[in-house]
């Protein structure tokens, strides 16, 4: 060798020993690292290219999956799965993971995505000094964001989306100096920002679109780098916030703003191309100068309250390709800039205006005027006062005087003609959609209303409905739509004009009921919208002609066509009755249903006194809660449904476990799912209850015979053990020991899981038992199921000692 290289040039020499030695070669123990993490995470579909003889600091880097190395060490590790919606297997350990993840010491960018982690993100996470970027989407992490995170000095991008992390956001994100990117979109956060927010300046992307969070926003203008604000979806307000003036995109959309429009705010906004304000309640003049804006693309100012009248003349950036301003108050005429013959071709809604156009739907002008009326917006000079300003307001007073006047004579006329009480009786207004100055409970009714937007997956806008509507929906409440009484109002079938069924209850108020705690129990009923509960609708009031107090208010439900979960476990006939992987559906939904009464609002609503005939399947055979502990107002509010904790003697707070109350409400349904037999009693219950823990720990056999016999032969046991063993640890007689809903609801995604890949694995016309029934082809059910608002119920099983 000596002699091969001795007359070689020293560059000629170092070149040919890079080539034999290759290119850069990983430590072994950081190879073998790599390898137990692809174990760790079950041999996913992404990582299976990876073996003992793979190279991974050359191997071929692919969008799912990239390994860098720096020297002999990862540096960066990109893994991108496919599993965004199954949580890896129960006896996967987050602890595990992250314990053989801290032996990359130099990694400073990781990426874990839609790989099925799930648990607390271990505290020791903080041992990855050189951390940079950590993305973790698309997983089913939860808990808080560890305070550890704290010490990462280098983090400058931190992707927590679509994940279940909940609490606050910890006043320590203020402490990241290098924290460019903050992105926690779809999670469960809550409560308002931290007032440190303000240091990161060298902040460029905050996105926290669909969380909980509620309350004022900090002064932003002071993150001075900030290029997007994505907020979306949550409860910040009430006023326009402060901004910084390099923003290129800001999301305002589904929140609770309700104050004006800043125009100087946004006029300085010469960066910005994405602007979306839909869905709050802004009010006042719409700033016309956002259309005109040197770089603006995109405009959404739909379904607020902005008034203001556009004129023809009005200029668009010619870069401007969307515009919605739909659902608003405007009057005028549409800007020939908007119109589809300015040569410009862009896309523009402005239905549901007051616009001087017959292209789209719009209302008269008085509508608008009426509707700014009522929520006290008409658009209002700021020059400085003077006398002519003075007189001009105290004429218009007088006019406006004038046509209420005249405006409750007409009503009081009609209603004379159509009265059908005794001469005794009180009089009445009806509310009237385009009458919203009739009194100020009945614009606050309708403000309060129009600021619960869509509250759930494929339900519409919560609403204030008019008499009218729901007279047309019942023929006048005939003896045919009635469909019974109860301690809390009659009930009543309808078919709204657009042909969707409703269930309307309606309710007698005494003149004592306090405009406050009416306002007030609107607004929480408002906001019990969820895929997996029977919701309301919309409301309507009828008032008392003399003080304008509320005489009876009526309520609109969904309508839920499948009847009661019972009927097709046990009460049905064997061509309806569930599958066991759909039981398992059922038994999710109706968790998931509890989990948003206890955390999708605050405070939250719990000892709902759930029972299997409150549960409702709808046309997809989902399961909807029926009957659920609403702040229902009673009659004279005598009693008020109890939300959130209680209270013992004098108003003194009693803390107690009212969430594991319905967990075990939850158990006893679950039993009745599994056994496939209704349970009216406790006995019944607890010795089921004994059979189940017993035959948990017994053969395969012993297990099937407690199940169902119409789907005994279509669980795996697998899947049967887990659900059974969740079952008894919800019927446990300490509510302490109870799980949480959010470690039931594990164990029954846990259960589908097992059970899917079962029926995949096995034969299915060997093992399948009747068909699965269709929901679509049966016939709608022999009465209307709408939420039940008494409680206790004499239905279902006896009331347990819980």
């Amino acid at each position: 060798m000596e002699k091969l290289f001795c007359g070689m040039p020293l560059l000629l020499l170092v070149l040919l020993l890079a080539s034999i030695d290759g290119s850069t070669q990983l430590q072994s123990s950081q190879s073998q690292t790599l390898l137990r993490l692809q174990q760790l995470l079950y041999y996913p579909k992404v990582l299976s290219s990876w073996n003992k003889f793979t190279d991974f600091c050359n191997s071929e880097p692919s969008p799912s999956l990239t390994v860098v190395c720096y020297e002999d060490s990862v540096t960066q590790l990109h893994i991108i799965g496919d599993n965004g919606t199954h949580m890896l297997p129960k006896s996967f350990s987050i602890n595990s993971f992250v314990t053989t993840l801290v032996k990359l010491p130099d990694v400073k960018v990781l990426t874990f995505a839609s790989l099925g982690l799930w648990g607390w993100l271990p505290q020791k996470i903080n041992r990855l000094s050189s951390l940079e970027i950590l993305n973790v989407s698309s997983n089913f992490f939860f808990g808080p964001i560890p305070h550890e995170l704290s010490s990462l000095a280098n983090l400058q991008t931190l992707i927590l989306d679509e994940n279940m992390f909940s609490g606050q956001l910890p006043d320590w994100i203020g402490s990241l100096p290098s924290l460019a990117v903050l992105s926690l979109r779809k999670n469960v956060f809550n409560g308002s920002l931290p007032s440190s927010l303000i240091n990161l300046s060298g902040l460029r992307v905050l996105a926290l679109a669909n969380n909980r969070f509620d309350g004022a926003l900090p002064d932003l203008s002071h993150l001075t780098n900030l290029q997007v604000l994505d907020l979306e979806g949550n409860s910040f307000g009430p006023l326009f916030p402060r901004l910084s003036n390099k923003l290129v995109t800001l999301v305002l959309s589904k929140n609770k703003f309700r104050s004006a429009v800043s125009a100087e705010e946004v006029s300085s906004l010469y960066q910005l191309q994405h602007l979306d304000l839909s869905y709050n309640t802004f009010v006042g003049p719409f700033p016309t100068s956002l259309m005109s804006l040197p770089s603006i693309t995109y405009l959404n100012i739909s379904h607020n309250k902005l008034t203001g009248r556009l004129s023809a003349n009005l200029s668009c950036n010619s870069q401007l390709m969307f515009v919605d301003m739909s659902s608003n108050l405007l009057t005028g005429s549409l800007p020939t800039c908007l119109k589809p013959s300015s040569g410009t071709s862009r896309d523009v809604v402005y239905a549901s205006n007051c616009l001087a156009t017959t292209n789209e739907d719009q209302r008269p002008v008085s509508f608008c005027s009426n509707e700014a009326l009522a929520v006290g917006i008409l658009p209002q000079r700021r020059n400085k006062v003077s006398k002519v300003g003075i007189a001009l307001g105290v004429t218009a007073s007088i006019l406006g005087v004038i046509l209420l006047a005249c405006a409750l004579f007409v009503v009081l006329r009609r209603l004379n003609a159509k009265r059908r009480v005794t001469i005794s009786s009180p009089r009445l207004i009806r509310e009237n959609a385009s009458m919203g100055y009739t009194s100020k409970l009945l614009s606050d009714a309708r403000y309060i209303s129009q600021t619960m937007k869509l509250g759930a997956l494929g339900l519409p806008a919560y609403r204030t409905f008019s008499l009218e509507e729901l007279e047309y929906a019942t023929n006048n409440f005939e003896s045919s739509a009635f469909m019974g009484e109860g301690s809390q109002g009659q009930i009543y079938r309808g078919r709204l004009k657009d042909g969707s069924f409703v269930a309307i209850r309606c309710l007698k108020m005494k003149k004592s009921c306090s405009t406050q705690n009416l306002m007030h129990h609107i607004e929480l009923i408002a906001k019990l919208r969820h895929r997996h509960l029977v919701s309301v609708l919309g409301h309507c009031f009828e008032c008392y002609l003399d003080d304008s107090t509320v005489s009876r208010m009526f309520f609109v439900f969904e309508y839920v066509p499948n009847g009661e979960l019972r009927s097709w476990i046990s009460d049905g006939h064997m061509g309806r009755l569930l599958t066991w992987e759909q039981r398992i559906s059922v038994a999710i939904g109706v968790a998931k249903g509890i989990q948003f009464l206890h955390t999708g609002i605050v405070p939250g609503v719990y000892d709902n006194n759930l029972k299997i005939t409150d549960i409702l399947l709808d046309n997809n055979l989902a399961a909807k809660i029926s009957s659920y502990n609403l702040p229902l107002l009673v009659e004279g509010l005598g009693k008020v449904g109890q939300v959130g904790s209680r209270s013992g003697p004098k108003g003194t707070p009693i803390i107690k476990s009212e969430d594991k109350i319905d967990i075990y409400d939850f158990g006893v349904i679950l039993l009745e799912l599994i056994v496939g037999r209704p349970l009216r009693a406790k006995s019944q219950v607890d010795v089921l209850k004994e059979q189940l823990q017993a035959s948990i720990s017994a053969d395969d056999g012993a297990r099937r015979s407690m199940v169902d016999p119409t789907v005994h032969r279509d669980c795996s046991d697998q899947s049967l053990k887990t659900m059974m063993e969740i079952c008894v640890r919800c019927l446990l007689k300490d509510p302490l020991e109870r799980p949480s809903i959010e470690d039931v609801m594990w164990n029954l995604q846990f259960a589908s899981q097992v059970q899917e890949g079962w029926l995949q694995n096995s034969n299915p016309s060997s093992i399948r038992g009747s068909p699965s029934p269709d929901a679509s082809s049966l016939p709608p059910p022999s009465r209307l199921h709408v939420t039940t608002l008494e409680s206790p119920r004499d239905s279902g099983c006896e009331e347990h000692e819980r």
